[in-house]
């Protein structure tokens, strides 16, 4: 085997190992950490775009196809629903 054919070789070995323990609990802590940031964020904008609902105008609304009291019915749930 050339040395070429030896290194690529000995990479593909390094990427099948396992990885440590720590390095998976990292990773899952990492992914978690993600996904609350990602629910968070996803919260704050349906709870901004309902905040912006209730600021529209009628004219607006007609524009969107949407009534006022469905608007304010909208915009007065709770964030999390």
């Amino acid at each position: 085997m050339d040395t070429i054919g030896t290194i690529h070789y000995a990479g593909a070995e390094l990427r099948t190992a396992r990885p440590s323990g720590r390095r998976t609990y990292v990773n899952r802590l990492v992914r978690v950490v993600r996904s609350l940031f990602k629910w968070i964020d996803t919260i704050v904008d349906r709870r901004r775009s309902r905040l912006i609902l209730l600021e529209m105008t009628d004219d607006q609304l007609k524009d969107i196809g949407v009534s006022r009291c469905d608007a304010h019915r909208e915009g007065l749930r709770p964030f999390w629903d």
